[in-house]
């Protein structure tokens, strides 16, 4: 009985002993954890849409459809599986002839663009359907049915897909955030969330037409000049490089003396006949490299803005641009209830000047700081005067939305003015230049000319 007891207490003492090192494990495990860098530890999360389903990655698809007028039309679209694009195919009731992951050869809808154009016209197609009672997706899919350009076409085939899956518009169109502005997409949201869609896509149409006519009037002012420039050049390149050589070697037959301007002239078109495939290769060069650095440098691209917004009468242009621009978004931002803070982020990703990217951080900063708009503007020599003391105004008096809608208006027309002035005051420049090119060149044959004249004479 004793050699029994002393075993069970010995199998007690061992068990005790187990069950103290199994309790210490799962210490000693969490220690190790611990002690382990955290990115081997953390997992990452699975990504879910709003109505808290998995997102799983889209892959691009190719499908021939059979079209009303029994041809084959061939379309892009985005889902996540094949059977998404079945089903969508199915619900419009189509005649699928085929349907195949893109290829690296087809076209896909971010190589295309929406021109301020089209995207007017067809906000206010949008708005109009919806207003007479058609469902938005309804909408969606006309505006794809009826497009004619690829890139608008295959753009709302892809919303109306969206859109049947049970996102909003906004969702829809942050998708394809290459194609559609930043300032669309906000207003489209704070619309989902008034109940008031077709009142903002009308204000959109305007203010995207508003910017279209801005833009083809800076595209009217220097299509003239460009175009001219481009013939002088061309014929004065002609005259140095063939009509020149012609009357040297007259010259040099006839042993006449060539007075300075025509060894200029003359020297200036073997220099050009010699060396024009290096000059070609120079220029192509420091043209690349300017866009290059303009495009993915911030401060050079910076500078170059700030050099031309010192330059008279150019400086007016881009002041007022930017001016009327800015004033005319945030009045629509204001208008249809955006914060400001909020307001001030979509202005600044908007703006491609970096000047006034950085007049509008110090604003941000500003209102962190319970500090008004109008003190981020004041003193900045980028904002008019004018400007600055309506956005004063606007601020005391409660209305800053109607006050930065007069001032748009107000910029937009010396916009307007400044750009018929520099059409006005660029023709007669180019005929002086014009005149003098050839006038030199002209004159630097004649004058040996007269020598020989005098000589055979």
């Amino acid at each position: 009985m004793k050699l029994g007891k002393g075993k069970n207490k010995t199998a007690t003492v061992q068990n005790n002993n187990q069950a103290a090192q199994q309790n210490q494990q799962p210490a000693q495990n969490q220690q190790q954890a611990a002690n382990q860098p955290q990115n081997n530890v953390a997992k990452p999360e699975t990504q879910t849409d709003r109505h808290g389903r998995a997102i799983r990655p889209k892959k691009k698809f190719t499908y021939i459809i059979i079209n009303d007028l029994g041809k084959k039309e061939r379309r892009n679209i985005e889902a996540e599986s094949e059977q998404e694009v079945r089903t969508f195919l199915a619900q419009q009731e189509l005649k699928v002839e085929e349907i195949k992951p893109q290829s690296a050869t087809d076209i896909s809808i971010s190589f295309g663009k929406i021109s301020p154009q089209d995207l007017s016209f067809s906000l206010t197609q949008l708005s109009t359907y919806i207003k007479s009672g058609i469902p938005l997706a309804e909408a969606v899919r006309i505006l794809a049915k009826q497009s004619t350009k690829d890139v608008l076409k295959t753009s709302f085939n892809q919303l109306h897909f969206e859109l049947l899956k049970g996102e909003n518009l906004s969702s829809a169109l942050e998708m394809q955030k290459k194609l559609y502005p930043a300032l669309l997409i906000n207003m489209v949201k704070t619309a989902e969330m008034t109940g008031d869609l077709p009142t903002i896509l009308d204000d959109m149409s305007e203010y995207y037409t508003s910017m279209d006519q801005t833009r083809k009037q800076m595209k009217s002012a220097m299509t003239y000049p460009v175009v001219v420039l481009t013939l002088a050049f061309g014929v004065l390149i002609f005259m140095l490089t063939y009509l020149v050589p012609q009357f040297t070697s007259m010259f040099e037959s006839n042993g006449a003396e060539l007075p300075l301007m025509t060894k200029t002239v003359v020297g200036v078109s073997d220099f050009l006949k010699s060396n024009y495939a290096i000059l070609i290769g120079v220029i192509l060069v420091i043209v690349i490299g300017f866009i290059v650095a303009y495009k993915k440098s911030v401060g050079f691209r910076k500078s170059v803005q700030i050099v031309l917004m010192h330059i008279p009468v150019i400086k007016n242009v881009i002041i007022y641009n930017e001016i009327s621009n800015f004033t005319k978004t945030f009045a629509s931002l204001l208008n249809h209830g955006v914060y400001i803070t909020d307001s001030m982020e979509i202005l600044q990703r908007i703006t491609n000047n970096e000047v006034y990217k950085d007049i509008i951080n110090n604003c941000l900063t500003n209102l962190a700081k319970g500090d008004t708009v109008s003190s981020a503007f004041k003193g900045q020599w980028a904002i008019p005067i004018v400007a600055y003391e309506m956005i004063v105004t606007g601020e005391k008096t409660g209305q800053l939305g109607a006050m930065m809608e007069k001032v748009a208006k107000h910029f937009q027309e010396l916009h307007k003015n400044i750009i018929d002035q520099m059409k006005s005051l660029v023709e007669p420049l180019l005929i002086v230049f014009l005149a003098v090119v050839v006038g030199i060149i002209l004159l630097s044959i004649i004058q040996p000319m007269f020598a020989i004249y005098d000589t055979v004479k």
